[in-house]
């Protein structure tokens, strides 16, 4: 079991940006209600692409933090540098440095921090009992060009997904009470072969292998969004374009 960190956030405005985003979350110190959309009075800007059944909770593992504080050490700054975030960002910033962004959990805007799973330990159908809810893994993250404006690094999206340092989601099959502190604690398996990192594999790196594809396509408990994707592939036997979400165009 992995003890959590619980996190929420309002939608606000992007560095350098009217673009509001709900991607800086911070520690809550009391238990909220978790339903269907997600946590009470946590906040997405664009309902389009973010939030939702299928998108309830972001899970970030701070397991991933010490390699991005060594890869990102000395970022390339983005054009309008800056961060929305409790820490003052334009004196690390200016020294090429980001560390202080990386320090406690909410730096990628997850609403679940814990030690001790990541990518390859979860599997998409994964079900947790998480305070009195129940969720299951429902699909791995898709790295948006808000992180690049979050930290500062004209590429910092592309970076996540390339990495596989990615956090994954979770639907609630049983909505409930969540404290900070409570207990994550897998209780269920329906898929575990198919792993996150074993998603991420096939659609970012191995990325027309019928094989995977197909078991893909057919994996019911997969959000249909990621399904869809496996399904174009093999129609169209083509990747699809990722510059818009990664690059964005503000």
């Amino acid at each position: 079991m992995a003890q959590i960190i619980l996190l929420t956030g309002k939608a606000a405005p992007l560095p350098g940006s009217d673009q509001l985003s709900g991607i800086d979350k911070r520690p809550v110190d009391r238990p909220l209600a978790l339903g269907p959309e997600g946590f009470e009075g946590d906040e997405q800007a664009d309902r389009r692409v973010h939030g939702g059944p299928e998108k309830a909770v972001h899970h970030y593992p701070f397991d991933h933090y010490a390699a991005w504080r060594v890869e990102l050490g000395r970022p390339r700054l983005a054009e309008t540098p800056g961060v929305s975030h409790p820490r003052p960002p334009v004196e690390y910033l200016e020294n090429g440095e980001i560390g202080g962004l990386l320090e406690a959990p909410g730096a990628f805007g997850e609403n679940i921090s814990t030690r001790g799973l990541i990518e390859a330990d979860v599997a998409v159908g994964d079900i947790f009992r998480l305070g009195s809810a129940l969720v299951q893994v429902s699909q791995g993250r898709q790295p948006c060009w808000k992180l690049n404006r979050r930290f500062g690094v004209e590429d910092m999206a592309r970076r996540v997904q390339q990495s596989g340092r990615t956090g994954w989601y979770y639907r609630v099959l049983q909505p409930g009470i969540v404290a900070p502190g409570d207990r994550l604690e897998r209780i269920d398996r329906v898929a575990p072969d198919w792993t996150l990192r074993r998603l991420w594999h096939a659609l970012y790196v191995d990325r027309l292998n019928l094989d995977e594809l197909q078991g893909i396509a057919a994996l019911e408990v997969l959000a249909e969004g990621w399904r869809r994707y496996a399904v174009r592939r093999l129609e169209s036997g083509r990747v699809e374009d990722w510059s818009r979400r990664l690059e964005g165009s503000a």
